[in-house]
């Protein structure tokens, strides 16, 4: 990770130590490093994700965020398949890590 110039501290596989330091300047270095080029439906799932933990003060897990796709982003039945088409590499590997979450230790997919 040594391409992300921040003040923002990473653990050693590149998460967020604090999400409350995440930024969307941040987000973009982040996704850089990821090779993903965001567009607007990420944006949206990010969006989605910080305010679910904001709410909840938990990390959305991957059906959270296929339901969101499905109910509000128009996606439907097709919603799991285009969360793993915005994140090829996984929900935990970018989604989350772009997104400012700490990596969640108890999942194991993504």
């Amino acid at each position: 990770m040594n391409a992300i110039h921040t003040a923002a501290a990473l653990d050693e596989e590149g998460y967020l130590v604090d999400p409350e330091q995440w930024s969307e300047p941040l987000a973009e270095q982040l996704a850089e490093a990821e090779g993903l080029a965001l567009g607007a439906e990420h944006w949206g799932v990010f969006r989605f994700m910080r305010d679910y933990y904001q709410e909840h003060g938990v990390i959305p897990d991957a059906r959270h965020t296929i339901r969101y796709l499905a109910e509000e982003q128009g996606h439907g039945r097709k919603a799991r398949n285009h969360l793993f088409a915005l994140f090829p590499y996984g929900y935990v590997k970018q989604a989350c890590k772009v997104a400012g979450m700490r990596r969640p230790r108890a999942w194991s997919t993504g």
